[in-house]
């Protein structure tokens, strides 16, 4: 991915264009290449037979072994910026275990909680060893599954914060005892606990056994991490009525019988909207009855926007008058959703004066501002904080409810098999990162993107600026993979990664829940109903990146000839804010958060700039002489972290081959 062949490079072939199997399942060596563009072939060398071999180029993928050192790189491929001053969540196409390994270099101890739902091993083809699905009658599969896990799992635990970390792991009966054993022995001397949650109340049938209502969340503890108290009852949810913290916002469209113009002429007027800052410009006067929606002219770079008319012909009205409307927008408690100009969709909403005597008696407590500068309101809690049971039953768990339909109403027309019910994910997430505004969190078996989207409802709900790392790979079903092949079509074609699950499924998603929009533009249908209710029309406002992991040739990162693939991972490794420094153009750069030293003989300019910034926390220094580095990082304020490239980027590869 990302990376040219060239000599000395390891190989394997693909499959010939409509057949799964290739010619030789072995990796060979490029001895030399000739020819130019399509025609370029390959001299090749098996190492263990000496078998000799010419393919063209095109015909042949890199490859890196396990143990093998893998030298990445990031390409971005989009981006969501609607966070203002947010961080990024990032958002990784690769094989887990090669992403896993790229952030040994970007966030080693640095992970606050790590969520994964790993494949069950259901055996029906529904995970891959080796690079193809695990035959469903294969002896080997629990063995193979341990395998496969255990190698990321070793991994993951170097990436967790030593001090105050967890991780988190679904399951359902196939593998639930090999997992806890397995969890037992890369985490030895942890706290290790087992929850079960309810997620299809209405059974899955198993046959002649037990129908199976439940799945189940290991927990691992690591250092002083605990679990946050809760008002709610996991067990039963009729007892959490009186612990509901939600504040209703009211649309501003009046409805009812009564929610028409001439019922009340003073509330029809018109709302300025800037569509390009997707904000509100100002309010209009009502429109006397003699006059018409074209009599008036909105302001310079604004449209006007007026009360919808029923689907009878009558004109409607806004639920409180302009007066009003510019009180509480001045309070921040009126807001614009997300705006779809091309269907007339402008949401708007706010808090009723019933709601709003409360904020002022202090009965419903204020905790802060979005982005946009509106409130953050919330009932305070009205019951005793207890510890959450073992055992969870909540209707916002339901997989089918909160997971395949809510997908379905962001990606209309696309399935996704079982996705996590995003409530649940929030729930679990909530326990231990509720109260860490500040909290990285990964999850490298990503799937649809439940987790990075939960991660984002978080930091709706209390201001939060939490990060999500999420990994997921391009791989097709294996009926899709069939039909693919059958049409001439291999990885790498845009036909067959069109249908992957990062480019089908896990983007998509993650681009739809942040923006509220689905992948054709239109306004996502539907609320969110859970600790808070809003429309998911309205989106998220934070800020995505979407990256594919490249491989890079060591020889060239070495020659300073590679660093905007690095780029990202430095960026990433400050904290992934702000801008980013994407060339090397002069002999140092810096910006918010990090700066680049390229030129060892401006060490002195680069350090005064260096102590004239404020929120520089790392400083990456080039440099082959070691002594060098040391006499500029020694100048440095000990807060700021100082890194050596490119021998401590190479070093970390090189010793991270799965020997962990």
């Amino acid at each position: 991915m990302g990376r040219p062949i060239s000599v000395g490079d390891k190989v394997r072939f693909l499959p010939a264009r409509g057949q799964t199997d290739v010619e030789s399942s072995e990796s060979w060596v490029v001895r030399a290449i000739s020819g130019t563009g399509d025609a370029r072939v390959a001299d090749l060398i098996e190492p263990k037979s000496k078998s000799s071999a010419k393919r063209l180029v095109s015909d042949l993928v890199f490859v890196a072994d396990f143990r093998e050192p893998i030298y990445p790189g990031l390409a971005s491929t989009g981006k969501v910026e609607l966070g203002e001053a947010k961080p990024f969540h990032t958002v990784i196409n690769a094989e887990n275990y090669h992403a896993l390994e790229a952030l040994m270099f970007t966030h080693q101890g640095r992970i606050d909680c790590i969520y994964i739902d790993p494949p069950y091993n259901t055996r029906s083809n529904d995970w891959k060893y080796n690079n193809d699905y695990v035959d469903p009658g294969d002896n080997y599969a629990h063995s193979k599954w341990l395998a496969f896990l255990e190698r990321r799992l070793r991994i993951a635990k170097k990436l967790l914060n030593p001090e105050e970390s967890v991780l988190i792991v679904t399951i359902d009966e196939n593998e639930i005892h090999r997992l806890g054993l397995l969890l037992d022995q890369v985490f030895p001397g942890k706290r290790i606990q087992m929850i079960s949650s309810v997620i299809n109340p209405k059974g899955a049938s198993l046959g002649r056994d037990f129908a199976r209502v439940d799945e189940y969340i290991f927990v691992v503890y690591v250092g002083a991490v605990g679990v946050r108290a809760e008002v709610r009852d996991m067990l039963d949810e009729s007892k959490n009525a009186a612990a509901a913290t939600s504040v209703k916002w009211s649309s501003l469209i009046r409805g009812g019988a009564q929610g028409i113009r001439t019922d009340s002429p003073g509330a029809y007027y018109p709302v300025f909207v800037d569509v390009e800052r997707n904000a509100i410009h100002s309010f209009g006067e009502p429109l006397p009855a003699t006059s018409g929606r074209d009599d008036v002219v909105a302001p310079q770079g604004t449209v006007a926007v007026w009360p919808p008319t029923h689907t009878s012909g009558v004109e409607g009205r806004w639920g409180i008058g302009p007066e009003k409307a510019r009180e509480l927008y001045g309070l921040g408690a009126l807001r614009l959703g997300k705006v779809v100009e091309a269907q007339g969709k402008f949401p708007m909403s706010y808090l009723s004066s019933g709601i709003m005597e409360k904020v002022a008696s202090g009965e419903i407590k204020t905790t802060g501002r979005r982005p946009d500068g509106t409130l953050i309101v919330k009932y305070p809690d009205q019951t005793k904080v207890t510890q959450p049971k073992s055992v969870w039953k909540m209707p916002g768990h339901n997989a089918g409810e909160y997971g395949s339909k809510l997908v379905n109403q962001l990606l209309p027309g696309r399935k996704f098999p079982f996705p996590k019910a995003l409530y649940a994910v929030e729930d679990v997430l909530r326990f231990f990162v509720g109260n860490k505004p500040q909290a990285l969190i990964l999850d490298f078996f990503a799937g649809s993107g439940t987790t990075a989207h939960a991660v984002m409802r978080l930091n709706h709900e209390d201001g939060g600026f939490r990060r999500s790392i999420t990994i997921t790979n391009n791989e097709v079903s294996a009926a899709e993979q069939a039909a693919l092949v059958s049409k001439g079509h291999r990885p790498g074609d845009a036909e067959w990664e069109a249908l992957g699950i990062c480019d089908y499924i896990t983007k998509p998603r993650i681009q739809a829940a942040a923006t509220g929009l689905t992948p054709a533009g239109d306004a996502i249908e539907g609320d969110y109903k859970f600790v808070d209710e809003f429309a998911m029309a309205e989106g998220l406002q934070e800020n995505v990146e979407f990256f594919t992991l490249t491989y890079e040739n060591p020889a060239l990162v070495e020659l300073d000839l590679a660093f905007e693939r690095i780029a990202p991972l430095l960026w990433m490794r400050a904290g992934a804010e702000g801008q980013r420094i994407e060339k090397r153009e002069g002999p140092f750069q810096a910006v918010e958060t990090y700066a680049v030293l390229f030129d060892i003989d401006a060490s002195r300019e680069f350090l005064d700039e260096v102590d004239k910034a404020t929120g520089i926390r790392i400083v990456y220094v080039v440099t082959d002489d070691e002594s060098q580095y040391q006499a500029i990082a020694g100048q440095l304020d000990r807060q700021i972290e100082s890194v050596r490239l490119y021998e401590s980027y190479l070093r970390t590869f090189q010793i991270n081959t799965g020997r962990i």
